[in-house]
């Protein structure tokens, strides 16, 4: 008979349970809570920090973008078994899938359920049947769920008048960022982007359409022809999806436009090179862990005005914003980018470490999940 109550926390990739759970998965376990993990295996379960974690593990088949109705089905039967084996106190689920299967799973066996929204990712990009029918799976799950945390306020506005949200919503400030695992790092020399040292900006993230890669390509072409003291790099695993990707990004790295890096399992280094990052997304995104991470360390951003991107810049004193979707904008903000000293790109990057640590700290996030928890273990050990 278990003695301590057991968290389920369910994600669909390594990088996400590494990259932005850590601290709360840690600080569940100090709690004396049990910790189940069901996700995808991975490169990050290697990590010393996740090998010195105490954990039950599950390696879920989740085909994070496919459309398979049976896939999908077989998803939910293979989470409802999960808990009716090991019978969660409270289930934690992020991304999309996990968010609707195994909320559904949970439903059913009254398990109570944390949803977070890290974003609606493409959907919102999505027409008609499809965009609706999505939209009604999010609905099903969230109806019954204990508390729904959102990344961002577009995010939890758009559940409330699309009617998903009916019991308990709160706004956190993303995933936060851990600032001494991203400390402030030295800001590196460069010139003008046609002379002095080399001006390096770093693309961070999956390589996919939504996410602005093709507008990040097309301005690196054209500033590389004006700019040849510049440096374009993009690191990030390409979605199999998208594997068009893998060719053209071949032949930009031979070109020199733009360096494919691959996927890294530490992008300190990367960033430590860097002048600025570069995030154009158009995705559904909850808040950006790429720009949380870089701001941290000192960089400045260039971002677009998606919501989950613009809430962490603020235009022209930690970095850029653009209207998403627009190549020849983001041209004309890496171009003001150029134009400043060098020593204006330090100082910028360290008033956006100042506004993340004043405003996205994962600590808020942390307190946030360990409350809710602590009330709801309370109230099941009561019932």
């Amino acid at each position: 008979m278990r003695k301590k109550p057991l968290v389920a926390l369910l994600t669909n990739n390594d990088d996400d349970v590494f990259c932005f759970r850590l601290e709360l998965l840690q600080a569940i376990r100090a709690a004396g809570y049990e910790l189940l993990i069901s996700c995808p295996d991975g490169p990050k379960f290697s990590m010393p920090e996740m090998r010195e974690l105490e954990y039950l593990y599950d390696d879920p088949d989740i085909d994070r973008r496919g459309t398979n109705v049976i896939r999908d089905g077989k998803l939910l039967l293979h989470y409802r078994r999960l808990f009716r084996k090991h019978r969660p106190a409270v289930v934690l689920t992020y991304t999309a899938k996990p968010n609707v299967y195994g909320s559904m799973a949970a439903h059913s066996l009254k398990i109570p359920v944390i949803n977070n929204v890290t974003g609606f990712g493409s959907v919102l990009n999505k027409s008609g049947v499809m965009r609706a029918f999505i939209m009604m799976l999010f609905k099903s799950a969230y109806h019954r769920s204990a508390c729904i945390m959102f990344q961002n306020s577009s995010n939890m506005k758009l559940a409330r008048d699309l009617g998903m949200v009916k019991g308990e919503c709160r706004l956190i400030p993303g995933s936060g960022v851990n600032t001494e695992r991203f400390p402030l790092q030295p800001y590196p020399q460069g010139g003008d982007g046609r002379g002095g040292e080399t001006v390096v900006f770093n693309y961070i993230g999956r390589v996919l359409r939504d996410k602005g890669v093709d507008d990040y390509i097309e301005a690196a072409r054209r500033i590389k022809a004006e700019y040849p003291q510049t440096e374009f790099n993009m690191l990030g695993f390409i979605e199999p999806t998208e594997s068009h990707y893998e060719a053209e990004l071949e032949v930009l790295g031979k070109e020199g436009v733009v360096l494919y890096r691959g996927s890294q399992k530490d992008v300190k280094p990367w960033i430590l090179r860097s002048h600025a990052i570069i995030h154009p997304s158009v995705y559904g995104e909850g808040m950006s862990n790429v720009l949380l991470e870089n701001a941290s360390s000192g960089r400045p951003l260039i971002t677009t005005d998606n919501p989950g991107c613009m809430e962490t810049v603020e235009d022209g004193v930690t970095g850029f914003l653009y209207h998403g979707g627009d190549a020849d904008a983001l041209t004309e903000r890496i171009k003001a980018f150029l134009a400043l000293p060098n020593e204006a790109r330090r100082q910028m990057g360290e008033r956006g470490r100042e506004k993340v640590k004043a405003e996205f700290s994962r600590d808020v996030v942390v307190r946030a999940y360990l409350d809710k928890i602590g009330q709801l273990t309370a109230e099941t050990t009561e019932n």
